[in-house]
């Protein structure tokens, strides 16, 4: 499929889209079947990836990055789900190089700074962000996981669950309650190195319903001394507002994979029924076919605009936290019903997971629930009214 370039795409960023598809044509989609059938990326692709310059292209060289802006993480995360990596690598980049780093950017002082991005960069330190618990999950002021301060440590106490690169991290950003507040003034995010911390465990990697080729954890903290130093922001009680900030690009990002996944089903489904015959005759001839495919190639035209006018305005610091979840909303709601769409073309050969358009489907269902639940971006919406 020939795509014509968004407007937020300038020359640089198109260079380094057709560098990063020729290094994932060449380098990641041999071995994404490992992924798929492991439950998670391998060492080594992490650090290939790394040696081409993928991770933290968005943070400053002073950092160890490469000094470009959102917008070329957000070339990165559309090449790989293009290439159908959307569940997958696309997942564990978004995470570690698109999230965790940009906590770190934001909000830790220089010496942490110079401490973690570098090796972020390098994938020698692997990125993941533990919010969710057993009994929460959307509603992020509940979390029940404690940090209590003990001299020059905190010492950490609580579960995560359904949390991506769990497996593979070793640099875990955890949201914890450091103080008896309740609510969101309690709420603090603090660093671990999982490395040699004692009383950090991993649970197992998760069987989900789709984005097999990735990890996805139960974390466990059994008195976990913490520097203190780790602690994101040097106060105590700002972790809510820290999440809330960086909630806008991550939404943004879930959009981006949502239509791109729309545009790629509808390109799938076009292929097949060029081939397919029924009837004698090649699937697209029929009337049903052709409806199918012009509605659901409309809406990821409809998307397409609507993603590029949400880069726009977040590349000029514009975007806001309500367009955001309007954007999360629509696009995922909208992919979900596009692609099952298109999967109804395939008939029973849609239901095999060694068709593509099947993993695209299971991988789409879950874009509704994380990142925030479609409800909870009903009612950010609604509040803005």
């Amino acid at each position: 499929m020939t795509y014509i370039r968004s407007p937020w795409i300038n020359d640089e960023l198109a260079l380094l889209q057709d560098n990063v598809a020729r290094f994932i044509e060449r380098e990641l989609l041999p071995v994404a079947g490992d992924w798929e059938r492991n439950h998670r990326v391998d060492p080594r692709s992490w650090q290939k990836a790394a040696e081409a310059g993928l991770f933290c292209v968005s943070i400053p060289e002073s950092y160890g990055g490469s000094g470009g802006t959102m917008g070329h993480e957000a070339v990165i995360q559309q090449e790989l789900v293009r290439a159908g990596l959307g569940g997958s690598f696309a997942i564990c980049h978004g995470i570690h190089s698109t999230i965790v780093a940009h906590y770190l950017l934001a909000y830790g002082n220089e010496e942490q700074k110079q401490r973690w991005l570098p090796k972020m960069a390098s994938a020698e330190l692997i990125g993941a962000i533990a919010m969710t618990e057993p009994g929460t999950g959307s509603d992020l002021q509940a979390v029940r996981t404690t940090a209590k301060r003990e001299g020059s440590f905190y010492r950490l106490n609580g579960s995560k669950t359904f949390i991506s690169n769990g497996q593979s991290a070793n640099l875990v950003v955890v949201v914890a309650r450091t103080g008896d507040a309740r609510g969101a003034g309690g709420i603090s995010l603090l660093v671990v190195e999982t490395e040699d911390a004692k009383g950090f465990r991993r649970g197992r990697n998760l069987e989900k319903l789709g984005l097999h080729g990735q990890d996805t954890s139960e974390l466990f903290f059994d008195d976990v001394l913490v520097p203190a130093e780790n602690l994101l922001g040097g106060v105590e009680g700002q972790g809510f507002g820290q999440l809330m900030q960086q909630l806008v690009w991550e939404r943004l990002n879930i959009v981006l994979t949502g239509v791109v996944s729309m545009e790629r089903a509808v390109t799938l489904a076009t292929e097949y029924v060029r081939e397919r015959k029924a009837f004698g005759n090649p699937l697209i001839e029929f009337q049903n076919t052709q409806f199918v495919l012009a509605d659901a190639k409309t809406q990821a035209t409809v998307g397409r605009h609507f993603l590029d006018a949400l880069m726009v305005k977040l590349l000029a610091g514009e975007l806001d936290a309500t367009t955001a979840a309007m954007g999360k909303l629509w696009a995922t709601e909208t992919a979900f019903k596009v692609i099952d769409s298109c999967q109804q073309l395939f008939g029973g050969y849609g239901y095999m997971t060694e068709y593509p358009i099947a993993r695209l489907f299971a991988d789409a269902r879950v874009a509704r629930v994380y990142g925030g639940a479609n409800e909870i971006m009903k009612l950010i919406i609604a509040r803005a009214l």
